[in-house]
C-alpha cells in the first residue's frame, strides 16, 4: 500500500465509504441498542492500526433539518455560508455542516436578544456565571428545536441563524477490528444513542446515521484517526489486561485478532461488563471462540442487574487481585476502554488498591508504582 495514496484521504479530505453490515449485537430484551457496522475502505488506500479510531462526518436528521427549516420560516433554498466558507443552501448547511441538536452560547445569546422578556429565564441563566450548573441542568434534554418552539414569534434570517450555530464535527469511534484480519474493511462497535426528553424523541447524530440513516447508497465521509497512545506492545511475548466494558470492548476485539493474526504467544485478559449476560454479552460467540482456540486466556465478565448486587468489572478485578498483580510484576501492559466519567475511575481506584494490597504497600507507594506504568506507557486509557 503505496504512502502517495494513503495520502489521498485524510480529515481534511474524507474518503465516502460504504457502510456494508449493520448488524444488531444486543439482544431484543436489551434496555440497549448496540450494533456492530462493517465499513468498505476498497479504493481508499487507507491503512490503520489496532488501537486507533476512524473518524466519521455524520451528517444531521433530515426530518429535524426540515422542522427547524419550517420554525424559522424559511424555503430551505436560501443560500447561506457552509463551515467551510463556501456558500450552500440553508438546508445543505443544517444537514451536514452545523450542530442543531445542542443549543450553542451564540445561539442562546442571540434568542435572548431577539425574544427579550419572553427568554428571561434563559437571559438570567446565561448572564451569571456563578449558576453554570443551573444552566447545564436546564440545558440537558433541550435542543435547538425546542427552543424555536416556544419562541415561534421571534424571527430568524437564515443567515444570522446559521452564523449562531457551531460546526459540527467528526465523530470518533474505536476502531473494533485488525486491518490483518478483515482486510480493506473497518469495524466499528457502536451504542445506538436514543431517549425521550419533554415530550420529544432524541436522536444521537452520528449513532443513528450509522443504524438508520446510511446503507449501500449512501457514502459515509471517514478517516483515520492515529492513537499511538493506545498500541499493543511490539514484544509479542507481553501479556495485556484489558478492560473495555459496553462499547468499550471495541478496541480490544481489533486487540484479539491482530494477536491471532501475527501470533507471538502473550497472554491475553479481557474483562467485559455490561447490563445482562442473555442481552447484552457483546462479541459472546467470538470471544468464547479466541478462548478455546487459547488467543483469549483469561475472561472475566460482569453483569450487573444480573443479580441484587450490581456487580461491575472492578469488583471482578478485585476478586482476581492476586493473579492480576502477577501478571503486572511479569511486565503485562494494562488497557482501558470506555466511559471516562465513572467507569474507569473505578477502575483506577480498583487497580491502586490492588497494588497497594498484594505488595503491602503503602498508598503513597501504590500511586508511585501505578505512575510507573504509565510514564512506561504501560498502562493505557482510550475513554470518552
Amino acid at each position: 500500500m503505496s504512502t502517495d495514496t494513503a495520502s489521498l484521504y485524510s480529515r481534511k479530505n474524507p474518503f465516502p465509504a460504504q457502510h456494508t453490515v449493520n448488524r444488531r449485537l444486543s439482544g431484543p430484551s436489551s434496555q440497549k441498542e448496540t450494533c456492530h457496522h462493517e465499513i468498505s475502505l476498497a479504493g481508499s488506500g487507507l491503512s490503520y492500526e489496532v488501537g486507533d479510531s476512524l473518524g466519521v462526518f455524520a451528517s444531521n436528521d433530515p426530518l429535524l433539518v426540515q422542522e427547524i427549516i419550517s420554525m424559522i420560516g424559511a424555503s430551505g433554498e436560501e443560500p447561506v455560508l457552509g463551515n467551510d466558507g463556501k456558500e450552500k443552501s440553508l438546508r445543505e448547511a443544517l444537514w451536514k455542516d452545523y450542530i442543531i441538536t445542542t443549543p450553542s452560547k451564540e445561539f442562546l445569546a442571540a434568542l435572548v436578544a431577539k425574544a427579550g422578556d419572553a427568554a428571561q429565564e434563559v437571559a438570567d441563566l446565561t448572564s451569571d456565571a456563578t449558576r453554570k450548573k443551573e444552566l447545564e441542568s436546564y440545558l440537558w434534554g433541550r435542543e435547538v428545536i425546542d427552543f424555536l418552539l416556544a419562541h415561534p414569534r421571534v424571527q430568524w434570517t437564515p443567515e444570522e441563524f446559521v452564523k449562531s450555530l457551531r460546526k459540527l464535527q467528526p465523530r470518533l469511534y474505536s476502531i473494533a477490528s485488525s486491518q490483518k484480519a478483515v482486510g480493506e474493511a473497518v469495524h466499528l462497535t457502536i451504542a445506538t444513542v436514543r431517549y425521550e426528553t419533554f415530550g420529544r424523541r432524541r436522536n444521537g447524530v452520528a449513532s443513528t446515521f450509522f443504524a438508520d440513516r446510511t446503507g449501500p447508497s449512501v457514502s459515509v465521509p471517514v478517516f483515520v484517526h492515529t492513537a499511538k497512545h493506545f498500541r499493543l506492545p511490539e514484544d509479542t511475548s507481553t501479556p495485556v489486561i484489558m478492560v473495555g466494558p459496553g462499547t468499550g470492548v471495541a478496541p480490544f476485539r481489533a486487540f484479539l485478532q491482530e494477536r491471532k493474526a501475527v501470533g507471538g504467544g502473550g497472554k491475553n485478559w479481557l474483562f467485559f461488563g455490561e447490563q445482562r449476560r442473555d442481552s447484552d454479552f457483546l462479541y459472546e460467540a467470538e470471544l468464547e471462540a479466541l478462548q478455546k482456540e487459547g488467543v483469549l486466556t483469561r475472561l472475566d465478565v460482569a453483569f450487573s442487574r444480573d443479580q441484587a448486587a450490581k456487580v461491575y468489572v472492578q469488583h471482578k478485578m478485585r476478586e482476581a487481585s492476586k493473579e492480576l498483580f502477577a501478571w503486572l510484576e511479569a511486565g503485562a501492559h494494562f488497557f482501558v476502554c470506555g466511559d471516562g466519567e465513572r467507569m474507569a475511575k473505578d477502575v483506577d481506584a480498583e487497580l491502586h488498591a490492588i497494588v497497594e494490597r498484594e505488595s503491602h504497600c503503602t498508598p503513597e507507594q501504590a500511586a508511585e508504582y501505578v505512575d510507573h506504568l504509565k510514564k512506561t506507557k504501560r498502562y493505557k486509557k482510550d475513554v470518552y
